[in-house]
């Protein structure tokens, strides 16, 4: 069972709120979005600026968009995840989120990357820290690529770790 690619608006449907507004709350039922990629969405479906600017703001003024309550989320789910500080604070910079934003919601979990770095190294690498440079080197790329800072890799190597 297939889906049909709805046919982009033209004319009049373009610029139609009511429609617009249609678009948005669907997309926003799936999960939370920033205004920043809410409109790039809606933009991509052929919707006109103007009133997809219009229609976001109204959204925002109403709460149902926020990219307060967007960041919450994405930070939540991204440390569920393993995902280190850098890699989120990259990956919400490029979802057009205010930078204090990032930075406030990143430092109320401050104490949690180092016992996240340590979860992500252990699942991966075992409980037993390294023991020789190359399996250290090795496992600290891999943190790295996770997000996690060089000081934050540096703790879990020593096994500084005092695990909640």
């Amino acid at each position: 069972m297939s889906r049909s690619k709805p046919k982009k608006p033209e004319g009049e449907a373009a610029r139609d709120p009511t429609r617009i507004r249609a678009s948005a709350l669907r997309l926003l039922a799936r999960r939370e979005h920033s205004t920043q990629e809410l409109t790039a969405k809606l933009l991509a479906r052929g919707f006109d600026p103007q009133p997809v600017a219009d229609v976001v703001a109204a959204l925002a003024a109403q709460n149902l968009v926020s990219d307060a309550r967007f960041v919450e989320e994405f930070v939540a789910s991204r440390l569920r995840r393993g995902t280190g500080p850098a890699k989120i604070r990259e990956e919400l910079h490029g979802r057009g989120v205010d930078t204090a934003q990032v930075e406030a919601r990143l430092a109320e979990h401050r104490d949690a990357w180092v016992v996240n770095a340590e979860h992500v190294r252990r699942k991966r690498f075992g409980a037993a820290l390294p023991r020789d440079y190359a399996q250290r080197a090795r496992q600290a790329r891999f943190l790295q690529q996770r997000g996690f800072t060089a000081e934050q890799i540096r703790q879990v190597m020593k096994g500084d770790v005092d695990e909640a």
